[in-house]
């Protein structure tokens, strides 16, 4: 009796879902923490480089790095998470991204201090302040570069989220519709009820409100001009300067609703709208 053997469909099938699994982003990140380990212990002492006669493994540095890596990563996965669930969710920008990383680190230092200083007076007795700081300023900078390994693919994944692949559910009461936010033209109020405007100029009336969808969707794609309309920065056909410091913008020419089609922007939110378009 044969048996037959795997597809070439089923092993891509079988290594795409191991792939997109959470313990291949965990492998992934063992995988630099050990190769940045290994890099940083050969660097640290002439002994240690490979082409060096007296060439020996660095066996305590690069466990005690380890362990180190370990702390840190620790930390900074606490943290990735806070700032996912509230702020890369809906947005990845640069100011945010600075934040996680000054926090992670100011994290890491308020551990590093304490526990340097504890160290210091167990095994020498005294505290060196300037040891202590010169270490510190190392450790930061292994720390920013080591995080930003771990965490660029994850930025970058949510950030095409984000922006590309996102998804709103549009309940219009019989029917529900899932659309993604490159689907999406824009969001307008009439008669108190929020439409969705298609890039195809279907038109589907929502359950939302329009504050509701200024707090959800992301901002650098769509802005709200007006207390009646949002719209997305690849609908917008022309930009015109009126009286009064106000802007005049008008939509792409598959929106056909008159009431859309050109929209106002006050002097006051003029600045926001150009920095946000541009």
């Amino acid at each position: 009796m044969s048996t037959k053997e795997p597809s070439k469909n089923t092993l891509k099938t079988v290594w795409r879902s191991f792939a997109s699994s959470s313990v291949w982003r965990w492998f992934q990140k063992a995988i630099i923490l050990i190769i940045f380990s290994l890099v940083a212990n050969h660097l640290a002492a002439s002994d240690n480089f490979l082409d060096s006669a007296t060439y020996r493994f660095p066996t305590v540095g690069f466990l005690f790095t380890i362990v180190f890596f370990i702390v840190v990563g620790i930390i900074a996965e606490l943290n990735f998470k806070f700032y996912k669930k509230k702020y890369f969710s809906k947005k990845v920008e640069i100011a945010t991204i600075i934040r996680f990383m000054a926090s992670t680190l100011g994290y890491f230092t308020i551990i590093y201090i304490p526990v340097n200083i504890i160290l210091e007076i167990v095994l020498d007795g005294e505290i060196q302040f300037y040891y202590t700081l010169i270490g510190l300023v190392i450790s930061l900078l292994i720390c920013f570069i080591l995080i930003g390994l771990l965490y660029a693919k994850d930025l970058h994944n949510l950030y095409k989220v984000s922006i590309k692949d996102a998804e709103i559910i549009i309940d219009s009461g019989a029917k529900v519709t899932k659309l993604t936010y490159e689907n999406i033209a824009c969001f307008y109020s009439a008669n108190k009820i929020v439409y969705t405007v298609q890039n195809n100029g279907t038109t589907i009336n929502t359950d939302f409100t329009l504050n509701e969808l200024e707090e959800t969707i992301n901002d650098q794609l769509f802005f709200r001009a007006n207390r009646q309309i949002i719209i997305h920065k690849d609908t917008v056909d022309l930009i015109e300067k009126i009286e009064n410091g106000k802007l005049r913008i008008q939509l792409k020419s598959f929106i056909k609703n008159d009431a859309i089609s050109e929209i106002n922007i006050s002097r006051y939110k003029r600045k926001a709208f150009m920095d946000w378009f541009q």
